[in-house]
């Protein structure tokens, strides 16, 4: 069952005087569970809709429509669907007190896999929730691996059901559909001769199987070696070469990379990134694979279009992951729009210093870095660090940032010339 929420003016459900918060049951005889059944069951043209309205009265719509002409409804969010898992390198293990609501919700949703792309582990779905990923033939999934064999994968997600995941993976590529892997590697569980074993167990899966892309364990102070620790800079070096070898058989054999080290494996090994080429099609940026060259392209391409802001001061703030990157961006930006450009690289004291990243830190901490700021100033804040909500991982709602700011100016943007644009 799902619930309306919202309905488009003008639309068919408009003009049969639907109401938001009717609960839709069935359609045409099949039960709606969900977002997914909802969108599945309205493709057929003729719809027999069978709702509850608000005052909880039972009613039936009969529909005629042109094909592909939307009813105009917009369902209530799915319930999320919660990992069953204990991993040990989980994240939110690590999550300190005050951290944002949202970020202690264990979700391991097909749905969401199917919709955003977020990696699943697919160990809470029973025979029947499993036939309808092939029934409905929900593809691409993006699907949380980190090990091939049984009782590595047993190990690391303290799941019995865990080792089922190359018989499950057989399945999902057997009837068709198509899967994105991860492993996240975590040194002394599945690294070496593991991520070896899962690599050739992955390629040997077939096309089906679009890419495979290893990131190394992220671990905060509240977490860390406990019982997990973080990559040394050789290990994640030795991830690298098994990832390159994967990728020369797959260039010769498939015509592209195939498997792809996530930007902070590089980070953490000290390594240069790859150039443009080692991304292919870029089908695996928004999961940490690529994002830098793809930063940083965005930033030549806006380059020619930021305003002059001739003595004025520009701090940018950044986690340690990106500093570097910016700090070598910034003399060109200086020039381009005529201000002084100061990094600020953020130590995350919310987290711990082991996490770097910019979409991780902590409005406070953000707030302390700024320092003294002027009325000349402009203060650029990393987008992923607010939420749709306007919070930053701390809670601190972004409005109350800016005030503290005051009387500064305060951007955000997913790039340098982005942020800057709205001058």
């Amino acid at each position: 069952m799902v619930r309306i929420a919202e309905i488009e003016a003008g639309s068919i459900a408009d003009e049969l005087h639907m109401e938001i918060g009717t609960r839709i049951v069935r359609i045409n005889g099949e039960r709606v569970r969900d977002g997914i059944d909802l969108t599945f069951l309205l493709a057929d043209s003729e719809l027999a809709l069978e709702a509850v309205t608000p005052e909880g009265e039972p009613i039936v719509y009969e529909i005629e429509r042109e094909p592909g002409e939307p009813l105009g409804i917009v369902p209530e969010p799915d319930t999320i669907r919660e990992c069953a898992n204990k991993c040990v390198f989980c994240f939110i293990d690590g999550n300190p007190p005050g951290v944002r609501d949202t970020l202690w919700l264990r979700d391991d949703d097909f749905r969401l896999s199917f919709t955003y792309g977020s990696y699943v582990t697919l160990t809470n779905l029973g025979p029947k929730g499993f036939q309808r990923l092939i029934d409905q033939r929900i593809s691409p999934l993006y699907v949380s691996v980190h090990a091939t064999e049984p009782e590595v994968r047993e190990r690391l997600l303290v799941n019995r059901r865990a080792g089922l995941i190359l018989d499950q993976l057989r399945a999902l590529v057997g009837a068709g559909l198509e899967v994105h892997t991860q492993v996240v590697l975590c040194p002394g569980w599945n690294d070496g001769p593991h991520l070896d074993r899962t690599i050739d167990d992955l390629y040997g899966l077939g096309e089906r199987v679009l890419s495979l892309s290893v990131v190394p364990v992220g671990l905060t102070r509240y977490n860390l070696g406990r019982p997990v620790r973080l990559l040394t800079a050789d290990e994640a070096a030795h991830a690298i070469e098994q990832v390159d070898r994967a990728r020369v058989r797959a260039l010769a054999e498939r015509g592209q990379g195939w498997a792809y080290a996530a930007d902070e494996m590089y980070l953490a090994a000290g390594l240069p990134l790859p150039d443009d080429t080692y991304y292919d099609d870029w089908p695996l940026t928004e999961n940490g694979v690529g994002g830098v060259n793809r930063f940083v392209r965005e930033f030549e391409e806006g380059l020619p279009g930021v305003p002059r802001l001739d003595g004025r001061r520009i701090r940018v703030l950044t986690g340690r992951s990106m500093g570097p990157v910016i700090e070598r961006l910034a003399p060109r930006l200086a020039e381009a729009c005529g201000a002084r450009v100061e990094v600020v690289q953020v130590e995350n004291r919310f987290f711990g210093d082991t996490v770097t990243v910019a979409g991780l830190l902590a409005g406070e901490d953000l707030l302390e870095a700024a320092g003294e700021v002027s009325e000349d100033d402009v203060v650029l804040v990393p987008a992923e660090a607010v939420n749709g909500d306007g919070l930053f991982i701390d809670s601190l709602p972004f409005g109350d940032f800016e005030e503290a700011l005051a009387p500064a100016t305060v951007r955000t943007g997913y790039e340098l010339t982005q942020a800057l644009s709205t001058l």
